[in-house]
């Protein structure tokens, strides 16, 4: 097993003691909580904050077999001006792609401010050995690529190899060098919120700069419950260590009202710190549009029609 990192607060691994404590999740009390807070409602002045602040906290997705260098170009204009007619509409914080497209990302984006994401480590099955997984991580970093979208190995994790898991994500850390690294769980297939916290905190220890709720290729996807749970070990772990985490909710967040019960549950959880692109981000590929439907509707007291942004 790779030597366990030494990293800030003193979070070294001692990887076999810490997984004991997890602890057991009370599923009634976190849904219900979630529940709660995806009730509250907020002001028009502050629902316009919000929308801004999806849009700014958005990871911009394309991950479909028929993705060609020219969508993902003609996606980058939009990721860099959301809303060509409103100079006011923020960027989005990354544009997240396939490994072999990032090339083209890289020369639209490039000076933009605007991140590429790469998904990598066999996405979306993550069932590859190691030593190509690592090839590719290499690849999309050398390619250009500002962040990596890793995916855990579920087989090894549900199997109770996490020694393997946690491997994995060590490895996969140091071939990123610079650029930051997302480990995506995929949360529908680990069964429990147990699982999910354990997974959570193994990514964490292992060197993960976010943690992320899903691939988007299966469901359930993020949900407001399981996005919470991760919040909470994020939580956890900053107030032992003082180490900040970053959370990533993706998968079938397709409206502005489930933007903003998002961020309503991170400013609750972990406070308004947490509320900027570097600790928080949605993925989505179709999320945008809504959001800029509902502000133009928060300006103006009219919807536009659907067609009016461009179809991502």
């Amino acid at each position: 097993m790779a030597q366990a990192p030494a990293l800030p607060g003193g979070f070294e691994l001692p990887l076999e003691p810490r997984l004991p404590r997890v602890g057991a999740v009370d599923a009634v009390a976190l849904e219900e909580r979630a529940a709660t807070l995806a009730k509250r409602s907020i002001k028009r002045e502050s629902k316009l904050q919000a929308l801004d602040l999806a849009i700014r906290t958005m990871d911009l997705t394309t991950l479909e077999g028929a993705d060609t260098p020219g969508k993902v170009q003609s996606l980058a204009t939009k990721a860099m001006r959301p809303d060509p007619s409103d100079p006011t509409i923020p960027s989005v914080a990354a544009l997240c792609v396939y490994p072999n497209l990032v090339p083209a990302a890289v020369e639209r984006l490039r000076g933009s401010g605007v991140k590429v994401a790469s998904v990598a480590t066999a996405f979306p099955s993550g069932q590859s050995p190691l030593d190509v997984k690592i090839t590719e991580t290499r690849d999309v970093v050398e390619a250009g690529a500002d962040e990596v979208d890793m995916v855990i190995d579920r087989n090894a994790f549900l199997s109770g190899r996490y020694a393997k898991v946690y491997d994995e994500v060590v490895r996969t850390k140091e071939a990123c060098g610079d650029a930051h690294l997302k480990v995506i769980l995929e949360t529908g297939e680990l069964g429990t919120y147990d699982n999910v916290r354990r997974a959570a905190l193994l990514s964490i220890a292992a060197g993960a700069d976010f943690v992320k709720t899903s691939t988007g290729k299966i469901s359930p996807a993020a949900t407001l419950p399981v996005t919470l749970c991760l919040l909470e070990v994020v939580r956890d772990v900053y107030d032992e260590t003082g180490r900040r985490i970053g959370v990533k909710a993706a998968g079938g967040i397709r409206q502005a009202k489930q933007a903003i019960q998002y961020l309503v549950l991170v400013h609750e959880t972990l406070g308004a710190e947490w509320l900027t692109p570097d600790l928080f981000r949605f993925g989505a590929s179709s999320l945008l549009n809504d959001v800029l439907m509902q502000i133009r509707k928060q300006r103006t007291g009219l919807y536009q029609s659907p067609d009016y942004f461009t179809v991502d």
